[in-house]
């Protein structure tokens, strides 16, 4: 019989392709596989326990709380404040990044996440899921701690995200390949379910709020237009769309297509956050072979001038990007 491999095996078993790599680093994953289990644990008992509903306030950006998305924000702050590896937490839910007075040689880490996206689903049972990103803290010498938290995102060190669905799975890369384990209740533990991953090179799907399409940009309306008439790569598409990002990233994962959250007449400098949401997202894509942009660049290129950054976002599979490169031109 054939044993499992657990996420914390897997991380212990990938150090040992880096010579620097000391350990730190799967405790630190550590602290966000545990908190993502006590999440995964609140969502399937959303239903019988009062975590429904609204919390009562908004968050940073205006945008109404479910008592979910206080509880996941809660969890990863004080699973991930413990470890004493981490510099600063940076959470969609919080105005500032919460900092910690550790030595630079301690607090080598910073932790972005979106602790709960697509909280609006949650009442009606539809995935959601946590997005986090890990960046190395830079050199006194380089720049503050600031400074260090507003890294481009092909600084990241690790990526990942875990969707809560009729089985919770969590997806990482530390750009060596693309990861998949589920949580096995039995267990209490994640188990490797797919290794390196790979985005196919042209899917089945284009996934986008059509809703909005009046107020897109004329070369996004003509290129959705030729994915219907199956004018890339002869192939006829069909629409998907879940409205959790994680969700539908998941899927385009698996299945290849792409996903696009263009601009818009009403947000013309995009919805999607760049550092929590936009660049790990990016970063496991391009680990699976995939491409991510905002239209006009590289998304790991795009230097972030603040914390709650929004942006443009179009991931997916070579073929469907390469066409919107083109059309884009």
């Amino acid at each position: 019989m054939a044993m499992i491999t657990t996420v914390q095996q897997h991380i212990l078993q990938q150090q040992k392709n880096f010579s620097e790599a000391t350990g730190t680093f799967s405790w630190l994953l550590g602290g966000i596989t545990l908190a993502t289990k006590m999440v995964a644990m609140k969502i399937r008992l959303a239903g019988l326990s009062d975590v429904l509903g609204a919390y009562g306030e908004t968050n940073s950006h205006g945008e109404a709380q479910q008592k979910l998305d206080v509880y996941a924000n809660q969890a990863l702050l004080h699973c991930l404040g413990l470890r004493d590896s981490v510099a600063a937490l940076v959470s969609e839910e919080d105005d500032k990044p919460v900092t910690f007075n550790r030595d630079a040689a301690t607090g080598k880490y910073i932790i972005v996440f979106d602790p709960l996206d697509g909280s609006s689903n949650i009442d009606v049972n539809v995935n959601v899921g946590t997005i986090f990103s890990v960046l190395r803290r830079m050199p006194e010498a380089d720049g503050d701690l600031n400074a260090s938290i507003l890294q481009p995102g092909y600084k990241q060190v690790a990526a990942g995200y875990v969707v809560y669905g009729p089985s919770t799975v969590l997806v990482y890369t530390t750009g060596q390949g693309v990861h998949c384990f589920t949580l096995d209740p039995a267990i209490g533990a994640y188990v490797l379910s797919q290794e390196k991953m790979v985005m196919p090179y042209q899917g089945p799907y284009y996934s986008v709020n059509e809703a909005n399409a009046d107020g897109f940009p004329e070369p996004y309306r003509c290129y959705l237009d030729k994915l219907r008439r199956g004018e890339c790569g002869g192939k006829t598409y069909s629409s998907r769309y879940i409205g959790s990002l994680v969700a539908d990233f998941h899927r385009t994962l698996l299945k290849g297509g792409v996903f696009l959250y263009p601009p818009t007449e009403k947000q013309p400098k995009g919805k999607l956050r760049l550092l929590y949401e936009a660049n790990p997202l990016a970063m496991i894509a391009e680990a699976a072979g995939g491409m991510a942009m905002n239209g006009r660049e590289r998304i790991l290129d795009i230097k972030p001038s603040d914390i709650h950054q929004r942006t443009p976002f179009m991931v997916g599979s070579r073929c469907e990007m390469e066409a919107l490169r083109d059309c884009l031109k």
